[in-house]
C-alpha cells in the first residue's frame, strides 16, 4: 500500500476526524474518505469505527497505526541520512514524562540535546496521569513505578524515594505528625492520577506496609501544583525525593515521618513495542540513561 495512504491514516488518527485531516492536508473530505476506504479495502478490514461525532480505532487499526508510525519514521530517517549524511540527527521526537520529573530532570537533558542536534525537534509532553504511548505516538516515556503494560519495552533508570514533607509555616501552625496515624488530623495534599485518587499513602514500619488513608481540601492532577501548595504551607505532601530534594536541603520543606518512609519506587524509560528506533531516539535515550547514572 502506498506510503501516502499510511501517512493519511496517521493524520486522521492524530487529528481525530476525517474533516480535520482533510483541512490539514488541503484535501477534500471526500478524497480523504475515499483513500481511507481504499486502505481498508486493501487490508480487507475496518480500521476506524466512524460516527457523526467521533472516530475510534479497531484492533486492526491499532496494529496498522503502530506499524505505520514505524515505517514512516524509518523512511524519514532514511531520507534524512541520504540528504544530510549518516551522522546527522534530524526529525522529531515525542517524550512523555511526569510533570515534576519532566521539568526538573528531562527538560535540561532536552535543552542540551537540542544544542548539539539543531535539526532535531522535540515535543515534551508533561502529565501525571496515565498516557497510552502507542495511541499518542510517544517515542520515549519516563514514568515512576513498574510498567503496567507488558507489551511496552522498558529500561530501568534507577529508583526514587518518596518522602512526606511540609513547609516550616505549616508545621508552626499545625504541628508535626510523629506517627503515620496522626496524618488523619492533618490537611494532606492529594494527587489524582487520571481516575485514581492517591488518597492512601503506603508508608513502612520495619518492612511492613502501612496503608494510611489521608484527606485534605486540595486535590490536583499536577505534581508541580501540589509541590507549590506544599511550599506555600497549605498542607502535607507525599513527593518524590527527586522533586523536593533542593527544597529540603534549603529548609523550604521539612521531611516528616522519616522512620516510616515508603520503599523506593523504580523509574523506567518506556518505548513502544516496535523493535526499530530512529537514530535520534536512540541517541536521546542514551543521554537520559547517562544522566540518571550521574
Amino acid at each position: 500500500m502506498h506510503l501516502n495512504h499510511l501517512s493519511l491514516f496517521l493524520h486522521i488518527v492524530e487529528k481525530g476526524s476525517l474533516t480535520a485531516a482533510a483541512r490539514e492536508l488541503s484535501l477534500s473530505p471526500t478524497t480523504v474518505s475515499d483513500r481511507l476506504s481504499a486502505l481498508e479495502s486493501h487490508y480487507e478490514v475496518t480500521l476506524l469505527n466512524r460516527t457523526t461525532r467521533a472516530i475510534s480505532l479497531t484492533e486492526e487499526g491499532r496494529t496498522l497505526l503502530e506499524g505505520a508510525r514505524r515505517v514512516i519514521a524509518e523512511m524519514d530517517e532514511l531520507d534524512n541520512r541520504v540528504r544530510f549524511g549518516a551522522q546527522t540527527l534530524s526529525g522529531s521526537i515525542r517524550i512523555s514524562a511526569a510533570i515534576d520529573l519532566g521539568r526538573g530532570i528531562i527538560e535540561p537533558i532536552v535543552n542540551d540535546f537540542l544544542r548539539t542536534n539543531p535539526k532535531v525537534s522535540i515535543e515534551l509532553l508533561l502529565a501525571d496521569n496515565y498516557v497510552n504511548i502507542v495511541d499518542e505516538g510517544i517515542d520515549i516515556a519516563i514514568r515512576f513505578g513498574n510498567p503496567t503494560d507488558s507489551s511496552l519495552r522498558a529500561r530501568k533508570l534507577g529508583t526514587s524515594q518518596r518522602v512526606v514533607c511540609a513547609s516550616p509555616s505549616y508545621i508552626a501552625q499545625h504541628g508535626k505528625p510523629l506517627k503515620p496515624s496522626e496524618l488523619a488530623q492533618h490537611n494532606c495534599l492529594v494527587m489524582r492520577f487520571g481516575r485514581q485518587l492517591d488518597n492512601v499513602w503506603h508508608l513502612q514500619d520495619e518492612d511492613k506496609d502501612l496503608p494510611i488513608p489521608v484527606t485534605g481540601n486540595r486535590i490536583a492532577n499536577d505534581g508541580r501544583l501540589v509541590h507549590d501548595w506544599c511550599l506555600a504551607g497549605y498542607g502535607i505532601a507525599l513527593k518524590s525525593h527527586l522533586d523536593v530534594e533542593a527544597d529540603i536541603n534549603s529548609g523550604a520543606l521539612i521531611q516528616l515521618l522519616e522512620p516510616y518512609s515508603p520503599p523506593p519506587k523504580e523509574i523506567h524509560m518506556l518505548f513502544p513495542p516496535s523493535r526499530t528506533q530512529a537514530l535520534r531516539v536512540r541517541e536521546l535515550a542514551q543521554k537520559i540513561i547517562t544522566a540518571f547514572k550521574q
